[in-house]
């Protein structure tokens, strides 16, 4: 597996430190378990790609994707998270509760699923293990969403969204992990976001139609309430939320105003 990791590495880099990179991680998981194998071809993985788009944590890039990875995983949360309610509440009201059928659109649920515990964990402490698990189910979510076709959802915008999310997650500085304020902001965002939609498709709010502008309109808010809150980062805070739009772009696409 390491040596397909490699292969995300520049070739100079590649050639002059592979084998290096190779004894050393051989060396680091020699008897430990295969989660903790995963985790540290995930950091070199994120090394190798951080290393393709120039991202260092003292770059303008670098602290543009830090403060933009919490609420990314914030958005990510709420977006699976409605996917899987839309789902529920869809397999609830029918007479009898349909099967998980091995298909392209059973992988885009447990992807889901993957997405919305992988950003929970990250926002709630774990951010290092739960943002690696979002960024694998966002990809998984991509796939399988290109390999569902137009029949159940957008083929080319949503996966294109997601798999920007997941870029976003895995090139962030790893020296520059968000603090708590910004995991509480990003998770009452998400929350903002998903109860309210949550309980349109259950019939509980007093309206037909779902609005797919509301998530956007939430993050907006937020960034702006962010922006007046810390006016000195105002810059840095509203282009993160721009960074971090994309699957609530995605979700207004295909659900529509």
């Amino acid at each position: 597996m390491i040596e397909a990791v490699l292969r995300l590495y520049p070739q100079r880099y590649r050639l002059e430190a592979g084998d290096e990179i190779v004894a050393a991680y051989r060396e680091s998981v020699d008897g430990v378990r295969a989660v903790d194998r995963l985790r540290e071809a995930a950091d070199i993985a994120g090394h190798a790609l951080r290393m393709r788009l120039g991202v260092t944590s003292s770059s303008t890039v670098g602290q543009l994707l830090a403060a933009a990875a919490p609420q990314v995983a914030g958005v990510a949360a709420a977006y699976c998270g409605l996917h899987l309610s839309r789902w529920y509440v869809a397999a609830s009201l029918s007479p009898a509760f349909p099967p998980l059928d091995p298909d392209s659109w059973t992988v885009r649920l447990f992807a889901s699923a993957v997405v919305a515990v992988g950003a929970v964990t990250a926002l709630t402490g774990r951010w290092r293990a739960g943002a690696w698990a979002a960024v694998v189910g966002l990809v998984a979510y991509a796939v399988a969403t290109v390999a569902s076709g137009p029949a159940f959802g957008d083929p080319v915008v949503t996966p294109v969204m997601a798999l920007l999310a997941a870029l976003v997650l895995a090139a962030a500085p790893p020296d520059l992990p968000p603090g708590a304020r910004d995991r509480v902001t990003a998770g009452v965002t998400a929350a903002a976001v998903w109860v309210p939609v949550t309980a349109l498709y259950a019939g509980v709010l007093p309206v037909s139609t779902d609005y797919g502008l509301w998530p956007l309109l939430v993050l907006a808010a937020c960034g702006v309430a962010g922006a007046l809150r810390q006016r000195s980062l105002a810059v840095v805070r509203s282009a993160a939320i721009v960074v971090a739009c994309p699957l609530f772009l995605a979700y207004a696409h295909t659900v529509g105003p």
